[in-house]
């Protein structure tokens, strides 16, 4: 029988979200976003969060679920929810996320997409999953780069900061064909 899974609930610098920090791998690589229970059907961990009244998003990234409410005012009732919801699930043995055929399908980057992804991977998606989100490449044309923020990073009052003052700035000075960043 394993042993039951050490989780810990921490704030994020939005008030509607809160990282669930656990002991145990729930991805290898990656993270995967829910934005709605339609969208969690290849995910029973986050189908079973979303069935929490007032739940909102589910986030799962390599050792964290960041869960967004529909308003911060329910973190008394749901973080003790979703914390023994994580624990009944992982103690399960169920597949957290099932991997989808697009998955496999991602072109291949040119070298400046390799450069921007590089920096993404080794200098900012460390700190931006610090405070429970994750920052996905999504394509880079004309000059600007395009960044999908998930977690506690989309709908964050200061995601915009974190995209122009942090994640431009990083880019623009070690990728110079960067001139901006949006997020989509």
């Amino acid at each position: 029988m394993s042993r039951e899974p050490d989780i810990q609930a921490i704030g994020t610098p939005n008030p509607r979200s809160v990282k669930f920090l656990t002991d145990r791998t729930l991805l290898a690589s990656g993270s995967a976003d829910f934005r709605s229970p339609d969208h969690a059907i290849r995910s029973p961990l986050a189908h079973r969060i979303f069935d929490l009244e007032g739940v909102e998003g589910v986030f799962i990234c390599q050792n964290f679920v960041t869960v967004t409410a529909i308003d911060d005012g329910m973190w008394s009732r749901l973080t003790p929810e979703i914390t023994e919801a994580m624990k009944a699930f992982l103690v399960s043995g169920e597949d957290i996320v099932q991997p989808s055929a697009t998955d496999q399908n991602a072109p291949e980057a040119t070298e400046v997409e390799a450069r921007i992804k590089d920096i993404l991977d080794t200098q900012i998606r460390p700190a931006v999953a610090m405070d429970g989100g994750d920052v996905v490449f999504v394509s880079f044309e004309g000059g600007v780069v395009n960044l999908k923020m998930q977690g506690a990073c989309g709908g964050c009052p200061s995601a915009t900061m974190t995209l122009k003052q942090g994640i431009e700035s990083r880019l623009r000075h070690f990728v110079p064909e960067v001139r901006s960043v949006e997020a989509v």
